[in-house]
């Protein structure tokens, strides 16, 4: 099945969008029973620490409701929860990873809270279509792109294809994140092996590159010139480039990799109630807002996109498909580790 090419458009402009008002199940007894479970527990995997914190905060400081954060990659952050699920000692209330074969299997076995987020209405329609299941719903997007530092690499000499990183100049100097624990390097991996097959791997490992468990590392790696270029989300340079730091994005011109990552509650989650109102809260524009300002494709339109990112209509974007995300991914993960030796 050949992955999908897609373009799609992102109101842009300057609009100001109110803070997050509760409405319905979030108020009178339900926001009690919230408050009086006091906290919650996020497993996320989507964007990087310092946003997810300030979501948790924004949440706390709305409700009073404290969000214990814990930062996660995609794969460690499913074998916990199942692990969790198998001793029947629930840690996790929403999960908000980048593997969508997770949340197909958590819904087969009825580990999901059947829940229809207030404001899921509001998102743009084609993130409205992502899935029907009424268990798992969109909440970040981002694409997965070549990175470059621009003090090492000059923009005249950059890679502008994946298959550009085979080139001998790059030896050594490449940083990619690993599959087995990073569901943006997963699908990454996947639509590479479709589009050139195991021999683009192992060309690749031939080049010496860095590899981190989680993709977010890639930033890090350009920014202390550990390396020069690698595969990134793009919301990390975005964010990174905003700070100051010497990286810029590379759209690369085959295709970057449009991720829509889902979230769900645990139908057994510890706190139910308090669980339910932040999943709310993650389809309101203030959530929104604080995700797009690292860097994130908004998936609102009423929430423009962050300054130096282009909107998707301009950006040429390939997607794994579910039955890619599903069943070749396990495999793909199998060559990287025959290749790649870990």
């Amino acid at each position: 099945m050949r992955a999908m090419v897609r373009r799609r458009a992102v109101i842009a402009g300057a609009i100001a969008w109110p803070l997050f008002p509760f409405t319905a199940r979030a108020q009178g007894d339900d926001l009690a029973k919230a408050r009086a479970e006091g906290e919650l527990t996020w497993y996320v995997s989507q964007m990087d620490g310092p946003t997810a914190e300030g979501v948790g905060r924004a949440f706390r400081d709305k409700t009073g409701v404290k969000v214990n954060v814990i930062r996660i990659t995609t794969q460690v952050g499913y074998q916990r929860v199942r692990q969790e699920l198998r001793s029947q000692a629930m840690i996790c209330d929403v999960l908000s990873t980048t593997d969508i074969g997770q949340y197909l299997t958590l819904k087969k076995q009825n580990e999901l809270a059947a829940i229809t987020p207030l404001g899921v209405a509001a998102l743009r329609p084609d993130f409205r279509s992502f899935n029907a299941s009424g268990a798992y719903y969109p909440t970040f997007a981002g694409e997965v792109i070549l990175a470059r530092n621009t003090n090492a690499v000059p923009e005249a000499i950059a890679p502008k294809t994946w298959t550009d990183l085979l080139n001998p100049r790059w030896k050594g100097k490449i940083t990619v994140g690993h599959p087995a624990f990073s569901g943006y390097s997963g699908n990454w991996t996947v639509l590479m092996l479709k589009a050139h097959g195991r021999q683009f791997l192992e060309a690749l490992a031939k080049q010496d590159p860095l590899v981190s468990r989680s993709i977010i590392d890639t930033v890090t790696m350009l920014n202390s010139g550990e390396r020069m270029v690698g595969v990134s989300p793009s919301a990390s340079v975005i964010d990174s480039k905003a700070r100051g730091n010497p990286v810029e994005i590379i759209y690369p011109e085959d295709g970057a990799v449009l991720m829509i990552a889902p979230s769900a509650v645990l139908a057994k989650a510890p706190h139910p109630s308090a669980a339910r109102a932040f999943f709310d809260f993650m389809f309101t524009p203030e959530y929104t807002g604080l995700v797009v300002k690292s860097g994130s494709i908004s998936l609102r339109p009423d929430v423009p996109p962050a300054p130096g990112s282009l909107s998707l209509d301009q950006v040429k974007t390939i997607q794994a498909t579910e039955q890619q995300a599903v069943v070749d991914l396990p495999k793909a993960i199998e060559e990287w580790r025959d290749i790649f030796g870990n």
